[in-house]
């Protein structure tokens, strides 16, 4: 992924819950396959990511890694289990680690800075995610943009500096304007990783459900419909990880402006 990042070379991801649609994706050539605790909610069909466990996490990182060949698997730390001491949260880092990922994701700003430094200095690569936090989604008030105010924006570049400096190999950013997430990645030398924040981050990332029109009702104004005339699901991967390459997606239609 630095290698990419360094190279100009945008980082294609999507999320995975399962072996087949992981085989699938890794045929496509998408770069990164991200076990989401969105599974919560497009899986399991909960309302939101909070009710996921560590048992569900590492139950569905096992299948995705059998059916993951040449992709990076990414696995979602889940709600609570990296809120709490470093050393047990490595713990549960371990156990998802073991279970196939190659790398975790853990939600937070410069607060968890502590944790990614303990974790990566003991082996486990670490994604940070900034800006909307769907587990803090009690926290602020629903699934609104952050980043949107000249305090709120500066606050988000800290904590990006924050965690680089703490070691994270990699930082997704999600709902932030365009405008905020470019400069953030300007000033970092590790990749970063987009969903609704713009495209001049270093990579892009949708939900697979949402891609493929799959979820039901609303979706976030940063999903394009990729089953959209397309003969096969493989067809509409191809041409999200085509026009995540070209810099065709995401448009300025699936990006969000500041107020400031």
């Amino acid at each position: 992924m630095q290698k990419m990042h360094a190279s100009g070379e945008k980082i294609s991801m999507l999320t995975c819950y399962d072996a087949s649609f992981a085989a699938l994706l890794d045929e496509c050539m998408v770069d990164v396959l991200l076990v989401g605790d969105s599974l919560g909610m497009v899986i399991q069909g909960h309302a939101s990511t909070l009710p996921v466990s560590m048992a569900d996490m590492c139950y569905h990182v096992t299948a995705v890694a059998r059916g993951c060949q040449r992709s990076l698997l990414i696995a979602d730390m889940p709600f609570g289990s990296s809120q709490i001491s470093a050393p047990d949260t490595f713990g549960n880092a371990v156990k998802l680690m073991q279970a196939g990922a190659q790398m975790v994701k853990i939600e937070g700003g410069a607060e968890m800075s502590e944790t990614v430094s303990f974790l990566c200095s003991r082996g486990i690569p670490v994604c940070t995610h900034i800006g909307l936090q769907p587990q803090s989604v009690h926290l602020l008030g629903g699934y609104k943009i952050q980043g949107a105010s000249a305090g709120n924006a500066d606050r988000i570049a800290s904590d990006a500096l924050a965690l680089q400096n703490a070691g994270a190999t990699m930082i997704l950013m999600e709902a932030v304007p365009a405008e905020v997430a470019a400069r953030i990645s300007n000033q970092l030398v590790i990749p970063t990783i987009g969903i609704g924040a713009g495209g001049a981050t270093s990579g892009q990332v949708l939900v697979l459900y949402d891609m493929l029109d799959i979820t039901l009702g609303k979706k976030p104004r940063f999903v394009k419909n990729y089953m959209h005339g397309a003969i096969s699901i493989a067809e509409a991967v191809k041409s999200y990880v085509a026009d995540v390459k070209s810099g065709m997606f995401p448009a300025d239609e699936h990006g969000y402006g500041s107020h400031f």
